[in-house]
């Protein structure tokens, strides 16, 4: 996951299969999902982020905003809270699962810089 982090932090849009059940049934164990860098700012509750907390980078939900200390609450879908970790630490937002587009998602995320190759065009 860090790698994949590492990536959506660079500005890439990335689909990946993530494993485990904690997200069942937002989030199966081998569903292809995609994230998309995120404009932290605009998270919700309820928001599928990719976010390091404690050192660990997580594919969960946002259960918590404090805007006044700029800190996002990260849980998972069956009622664990990893923690609380800064904006900044927040990589990117699902944007769809299985090929189905989540709700609002989109607005979320910052747009994409055209490709060098496309600008040229």
């Amino acid at each position: 996951m860090d790698a994949i982090a590492a990536r959506v932090a660079d500005g890439a849009t990335v689909e990946f299969r993530p494993s485990g059940g904690s997200m069942v049934p937002l989030i199966r164990s081998g569903d292809v999902v995609t994230v998309a860098p995120v404009d932290p700012s605009k998270l919700e509750v309820g928001d599928i982020v990719l976010a390091r907390v404690a050192g660990t980078v997580y594919l969960h939900l946002v259960s918590g905003l404090d805007p006044a200390k700029g800190r996002v609450q990260i849980s998972n879908n069956r009622g664990r809270i990893n923690g609380w970790t800064g904006r900044e630490r927040v990589f990117g937002i699902c944007v769809a699962v299985k090929g189905e587009s989540r709700p609002g998602a989109l607005a979320k995320a910052v747009p994409q810089e055209p490709d060098e190759e496309d600008s040229d065009r």
